[in-house]
């Protein structure tokens, strides 16, 4: 995208705004790599800015407007962040569903809020659209592998083919600060909940992250899951966009610790199950109880050390334990969401390990028109697919 070269060099105050301001001044440097058949596969930032910018116009020319939202259900993948990004470059909204989320409650959300733009990973996204009678009217996925020849929606797209079209027109970002860059809902006990987090919040936190971490362009940080929650998206998102380090997807869920091993990010923003898992993953690995090497760890695992067990410890025992977890050179790492369980935090702070808690403050709220969305309109189009 040569043209971004000549933009003026104004502060930036929306998400789209900085990855053009990093594609602007860094357009070589990496920006996101993802593992796929076991090699990592690279973006530079000019490169994601273009693809970004390509899924925009794409989605524009469908009917996607300012204001519009854009409903994502993928496992993490680079193609999910790029398709919000470019649903924010236009002016709408990016709407994050988890697919690893039960069924059930995920159906009946989507069969409520009926959305018109989705982009789903593949076949078992699309079948719990089917599920949901949602009758999208442009639906785009990622792995077309074990898709039918017709998929009933009345514009269902490859997203390799789209990004491969040439930009109608070099633009600007159309988002401002204070609009809402993305939208999360969940069930609650008497009607669906909203969560709504503007540009300008996200920036906010972000920039506060980035000084009180130092985080710089050195960073490496590994996103195990996908940005399906306000604190992944203000504590990782946000902070990637100002600071202009990488961002490295795994090749699936079942290689992330593997992945995390290889990469040795600098940088982990994890959930509660996160590390507790990774906690669990270590403790399966100890040697049996009573044995003599068990006992050597749970003298170098002492909560209050001596010098002998501080250094000595710390190599036979607490640095191999960390190359295993692949937080060798873990620097920053962030707990998004519930606190830690007592046994699992100080499990952590004996590895040297100080994970810092970034709570997700933002209130839900309970949006009173959601339910009354299902209009005769809605009904009139689910007949038609019925």
């Amino acid at each position: 995208m040569g043209t971004l070269t000549n933009l003026p060099d104004e502060a930036p105050s929306s998400l789209p705004q900085w990855l053009q301001h990093q594609a602007r001044r860094h357009g070589a440097d990496v920006a996101l790599r993802h593992k796929h058949l076991g090699i990592w596969q690279v973006r530079t930032w000019g490169q994601v800015a273009e693809e970004v910018q390509r899924l925009a116009d794409a989605l524009q020319a469908r009917g996607f407007s300012a204001g519009a939202t854009l409903t994502i259900i993928s496992r993490p993948r680079p193609q999910a962040l790029l398709a919000a990004l470019a649903a924010q470059w236009l002016g709408g909204v990016a709407s994050l569903f988890d697919p690893l989320e039960p069924a059930t409650g995920q159906v009946q959300l989507l069969g409520t809020l009926q959305p018109d733009f989705v982009l789903v990973e593949g076949r078992e996204e699309i079948l719990r659209l089917q599920a949901a009678q949602v009758v999208a009217r442009v639906l785009v996925y990622l792995d077309k592998r074990g898709l039918p020849e017709s998929i009933p929606f009345v514009q269902a797209l490859d997203y390799a083919a789209l990004i491969a079209q040439r930009p109608v027109a070099e633009r600007a970002p159309q988002g401002l600060g204070q609009e809402t860059a993305f939208v999360f809902y969940r069930q609650g006990a008497q009607a669906i909940e909203q969560q709504r987090l503007s540009h300008a919040e996200l920036l906010q936190e972000g920039q506060r992250l980035v000084a009180r971490e130092s985080l710089g362009r050195q960073e490496e940080a590994l996103v195990a899951r996908g940005f399906a929650s306000g604190g992944q998206a203000r504590y990782l998102l946000a902070p990637w966009l100002i600071a202009g380090f990488r961002l490295n997807f795994p090749e699936n869920l079942a290689t992330r610790d593997r992945d995390r091993r290889e990469l040795g990010p600098t940088l982990v923003a994890g959930t509660r199950e996160t590390y507790e898992r990774l906690h669990g993953y270590a403790l399966e690995r100890l040697p049996e109880p009573g044995s003599w090497s068990r006992k050597l760890v749970n003298w170098a695992l002492a909560t209050e050390p001596g010098v002998l067990q501080r250094h000595l410890g710390g190599w036979l025992v607490r640095r191999p334990l960390r190359d295993v977890l692949g937080f060798t050179r873990t620097r920053v790492p962030l707990l998004v969401g519930d606190t830690l369980r007592a046994e699992t935090r100080v499990f952590f702070e004996t590895l040297g390990i100080r994970v810092r808690h970034c709570s997700d403050s933002v209130e839900w709220t309970s949006p009173v028109s959601t339910a009354e969305n299902v209009t005769e309109d809605w009904i009139e189009r689910q007949s038609q697919w019925a």
